[in-house]
């Protein structure tokens, strides 16, 4: 799984621990962490959380991530944000048993934390586990497990309403605000990471016109 990790500019100086944490996790499972910042509070590029957004939609619509891992202060407006776009299905995740349970019930794409609401003793902690019950079992697999099959005939409706509710990513892409668009993707490492990754080549054709 190539899973893409974005931080926003208020949280920016928590992207290495986060980063450090999050690989420990992943990595012996045969994960694959990029980490597309930011890196610092005093990046040249600065991601708002509705920036968040538009980057996640960008890695997930193309292929270039199957995994979002972000957030912002409380991690509500990651959360917003990520789930304003197509084929995006986030879940703001505060504790372990939120992890577990939206890998399980929501089989979603992209979690949004908290990294400064409640961010006190023992928040490296809550994080590391956080991660290891994201990755604790196969998701969609339900919970409690006689729900199962009425949570995975859930989660397909939604897939499905969320097809006809939201428009297609070139469109968005072609119409949303063209400086924000920008703004997203031109961080530090962005284009080292995304184009070797991207299997979409009508959205990376249009990225690279915008860069």
């Amino acid at each position: 799984m190539k899973i893409a990790l974005i931080n926003e500019n208020s949280q920016a100086a928590k992207n290495t621990l986060i980063e450090d944490t999050l690989r420990s996790v992943v990595e012996p499972l045969g994960h694959t962490v990029f980490n597309y910042g930011m890196y610092s509070a005093d990046d040249a590029s600065q991601l708002t959380y509705v920036q968040i957004g538009i980057l996640s939609a960008i890695l997930l619509n193309s292929g270039a991530a199957d995994l979002i891992i972000t957030g912002c202060g409380t991690g509500e407006g990651a959360m917003l944000a990520c789930n304003s776009f197509p084929n995006v299905l986030c879940g703001h995740v505060v504790d372990p048993t939120d992890a577990y349970q939206f890998t399980q019930v929501n089989n979603g794409n992209a979690v949004a934390l908290p990294f400064a609401k409640g961010w006190g003793w023992g928040a490296e902690l809550n994080l590391r586990y956080v991660f290891e019950q994201l990755f604790a079992e196969e998701w969609g697999g339900g919970y409690p497990k006689e729900r199962a099959v009425p949570e995975q005939r859930n989660k397909a409706i939604l897939d499905e309403v969320k097809k006809i509710t939201h428009q297609d990513i070139m469109y968005i892409l072609r119409n949303i605000d063209q400086n924000l668009l920008k703004g997203a993707v031109s961080g530090e490492k962005f284009a080292e990471l995304f184009f070797p990754n991207c299997k979409n080549d009508e959205i990376a054709n249009y990225i690279k016109s915008i860069l």
